[in-house]
């Protein structure tokens, strides 16, 4: 199976595409990548909320236990600090709760920066180098068998004009030629069909 062509002209093209394609596909993943860090940074109020709301959590809950020790008065001092112990604890956990909805959404709107153009790029790529490269093994299996160069030859005939132009015309013309079955016209022929597409004989 061959991946390029055999003539510089069409092989160069391919190999351009080629590159285009991997870095459009490399600049997609970039972007994405860049676009997520850009997000995380909103997270940043969440962790300093969440921070903060654990701070004060730990130290209200300290307050609590010291005013459990006052005599008579202990428990009564200690509820309220509790309390207000606990409300820190939700603040902390609306903190969590936002950074996790902002690295879900840098995550979602990383998966889509990245699928979205690959796939364009596959679909615009991908099938056309495919179908080259079946295309090649199907005209080089037809070269190789018994009667391929004959419908080569046929091929370069119904294809277009300019790759007949460069081919010396015998006498009664080329299509005679291969009606008569002339092995060197045959041979042009075939040869100018897979070079048509890319390749050598």
């Amino acid at each position: 199976m061959r991946l390029y062509a055999q003539t510089p002209a069409r092989r160069n093209r391919q190999v351009l595409a080629d590159l285009i394609a991997m870095g459009l596909m490399a600049a997609a993943v970039w972007f994405a990548l860049a676009v997520h860090d850009a997000i995380m940074m909103l997270a940043e109020p969440g962790r300093r909320v969440e921070s903060s709301g654990d701070s004060l959590a730990g130290g209200l809950a300290d307050a609590g236990d010291a005013a459990s020790n006052v005599p008579f008065v202990g428990d009564l001092l200690k509820k309220p600090l509790q309390s207000a112990a606990d409300a820190s604890s939700g603040i902390a956990d609306a903190g969590q709760s936002m950074q996790d909805a902002v690295g879900q959404l840098a995550t979602l709107t990383t998966v889509a920066l990245i699928v979205l153009p690959v796939a364009v790029v596959l679909l615009l790529w991908l099938p056309a180098r495919l179908r080259w490269i079946r295309r090649s093994i199907t005209l080089r299996r037809l070269f190789d068998a018994p009667g391929g160069a004959d419908l080569l030859a046929l091929r370069a005939l119904t294809g277009p004009l300019g790759d007949l132009l460069a081919l010396p015309t015998p006498p009664g013309g080329l299509a005679d030629a291969w009606r008569r079955g002339d092995e060197r016209v045959i041979g042009e022929l075939s040869e100018a069909a897979l070079r048509r597409a890319g390749l050598r004989p």
